[in-house]
């Protein structure tokens, strides 16, 4: 129940923020949603006069559907063929008194007597208000989808029935697809209808976003919760309830974290009774928590392939995300972070950053790390949680910044960019160096949930991710250069881990590994120094380096034969690659000159070397160019 409870606190803190409409980083509205209210997206908007009377009505576009409506414990787990209305806004079956007069099929119940019955208590309650008495007002005549029809939202065959699916052969009653069977998925029974007051005075009143709205259906509501009984969450006794909120990652959400119907099963039978003989949860907590989950998983929560992950603080909700990489997390705590060129150099700024950013957190806060999914449509499950104290939090994501480091040069393809920072990489990184750029989404949120106790918990990462890193960036010719370099940087960050080395090449290093990744590296550069600047192909030494790592002696020799053509051409520059190959060669061992493969080791060689050449190029570059201006 800890998480629930920390859910509770963070609702009970951000109070403010209930009924506040906001935008995401994706530009989609969000809000923390009063208690007794949940989400649904609409596809009819239906204007009525303060005087109760029809105005005009619309079709909604898909991205402004999503609507924040009043809903009761049962409406809010309602299915199949249950008759359990909305108190105010719902579907055309509930709304329309006139549904079954137009070809509409209902069951043994009638949706709308039920639908108009509970809207009318609410009417006529203490707690009403002149919008939801103007829309009882209208509704009760029961000519919706008269009015509808009329005004060209709705659409009827020859027989005055509601057209089911749009088919050509209506066109000649109503010419082009009517927009209704755009946004509808199914029938046009199935719309669903929310509802606007228009006053004389032109004022337009929209009852989703009106807190006045939601404060009068609280007010009504609260009084017809359940029984009370002891709350499992907060430890009060409160009014409980059996029957919990869905619509958790989105509006068509039907899966459940916390549900007890399963009667004709085996989920508590043989062992209760009941199912509040398991636990009994508060209507109030049980809303709470819901409705603060939501709104976290919208305001900053990470989706992939409906998995959820999700790091909040119960005072302050935004924090470092510790599956984020290092350029990233330098943008959130301190820019200098990601201008680091050493690792010491980067890990002291990064703890200053980190130490910088604790210290404006609340003494008391709390940090929790949530991962969700589900199996089916119907049940989502707590896959991974974890509440720690910040200074606790703060040290781990530090010790895993400062400890899976390395240099990285990325593409990112989709801003068609490069960076380049020193430190971490992010776990979705680890995922595509790992399965490549083109893995799945299941393989990917498998992976990142799979390093999460690596990162909190100080484990060892799964040894088949670093294995399979380490061959995928063994083996450059099967991908494009761009998700080499970065399959490259992020296997290097993840050996080295264990071996602790700097980035900056270590000329006194004497590794056998090491040094044949170092000779591997003054190849490549030396031929790519000979090669023209609009060549675009790989170097033998890139090309031949699958076979390099598990056959080193044997392939260096083709690797040198295949390089001597270049040499030639480059004359007396070859000179300096010469050099360092016998220098490098020098310090292996007779007995290590042979064929047994190599570790990730030379790969953190070969990196360090290629970086170094790379910035002495650079540099002699810049230095000619300054002396010809």
């Amino acid at each position: 129940m800890t998480w629930l409870l920390n859910l509770q606190e963070t609702y009970d803190a951000n109070i403010k923020e209930v009924g506040e409409i906001k935008k995401n980083r994706f530009n989609r509205e969000y809000m923390l949603l009063p208690i007794a209210h949940t989400t649904q997206n609409a596809h009819i908007e239906v204007y009525v006069t303060e005087q109760g009377e029809f105005h005009t009505a619309d079709v909604i576009d898909k991205d402004e559907a999503s609507t924040i409506i009043p809903s009761t414990v049962d409406s809010a787990s309602r299915a199949g063929a249950v008759v359990s209305p909305y108190p105010l806004h719902d579907k055309l079956m509930y709304t329309a008194g006139d549904f079954v007069r137009y070809g509409g099929k209902i069951g043994k119940k009638i949706p709308f007597e039920a639908y108009i019955e509970q809207l009318g208590r609410w009417a006529e309650s203490p707690n009403s208000n002149q919008t939801v008495r103007a829309i009882y007002n209208y509704l009760q005549k029961g000519q919706l989808i008269h009015d509808l029809v009329k005004e060209k939202v709705l659409f009827l065959d020859e027989d005055d029935k509601l057209i089911k699916r749009w088919d050509k052969k209506y066109e000649k009653l109503h010419g082009e697809r009517p927009k209704i069977f755009s946004v509808v998925t199914g029938d046009q029974d199935s719309a669903f209808i929310r509802f606007v007051v228009h006053s004389s005075t032109e004022i337009v009143i929209k009852p989703w976003r009106d807190k006045k709205m939601f404060t009068s259906f609280i007010k009504f509501y609260e009084k017809q919760v359940g029984n009370e009984d002891i709350c499992y969450v907060t430890g009060e006794v409160l009014p409980s309830t059996d029957k919990h909120a869905n619509k958790i990652r989105h509006a068509a959400d039907k899966a459940k974290l916390i549900s007890g119907n399963d009667t004709s099963g085996f989920t508590f039978r043989g062992r209760f009774s009941k199912s509040d003989e398991v636990a009994s949860i508060s209507y109030q907590a049980s809303q709470k928590a819901h409705n603060a989950l939501k709104w976290l998983i919208e305001k900053q929560g990470r989706v992939i392939d409906n998995r959820v992950f999700l790091i909040w603080g119960n005072n302050k909700t935004e924090l470092p995300d510790l599956q984020e990489n290092s350029y990233f997390l330098g943008g959130q705590l301190n820019e200098d972070i990601s201008l680091a060129t050493t690792n010491s150099e980067y890990a002291d700024q990064f703890s200053k950053a980190i130490d910088g950013y604790k210290h404006n957190l609340s003494i008391d806060s709390n940090i929790n790390i949530l991962v969700i999914d589900s199996a089916t449509t119907g049940r989502m499950a707590v896959l991974y949680y974890r509440n720690l104290d910040k200074d606790l939090y703060f040290e781990r994501l530090k010790k895993w910044h400062t400890i899976c480091v390395w240099h990285h040069h990325y593409f990112k393809p989709e801003d068609k960019k490069w960076i380049d920072f020193i430190g971490a990489p992010s776990t979705k990184d680890i995922a595509f160096a790992a399965y490549g750029s083109n893995a799945n989404d299941k393989i990917v949120k498998g992976l990142m949930e799979r390093m999460l106790p690596s990162i909190l918990e100080g484990r060892e990462v799964p040894r088949d991710i670093i294995v399979s890193a380490f061959h995928r960036a063994s083996n450059p010719i099967s991908m494009e250069r761009w998700e080499w370099e970065n399959t490259l940087s992020v296997a290097c960050a993840l050996i080295n881990i264990k071996e602790r080395l700097e980035v900056g090449l270590d000329k006194n290093n004497e590794d056998r590994d090491y040094l044949f990744g170092r000779l591997l590296a003054v190849a490549d550069v030396l031929e790519r120094s000979a090669m023209d600047k609009e060549e675009a192909r790989t170097t033998n030494a890139i090309r031949y380096m699958n076979s390099f790592s598990n056959h080193p002696a044997r392939t260096w020799k083709t690797i040198q034969d295949s390089i001597q053509p270049y040499q030639a051409r480059l004359g007396k520059r070859a000179t300096y690659y010469t050099k360092i190959i016998d220098e490098i060669g020098s310090k292996i061992k007779i007995e290590d000159f042979n064929d047994r493969p190599l570790s990730g080791k030379y790969l953190l060689g070969m990196y360090s070397q290629r970086h170094e050449l790379y910035k002495k190029k650079e540099k002699e570059e810049n230095t000619q160019e300054e002396g010809i201006k």
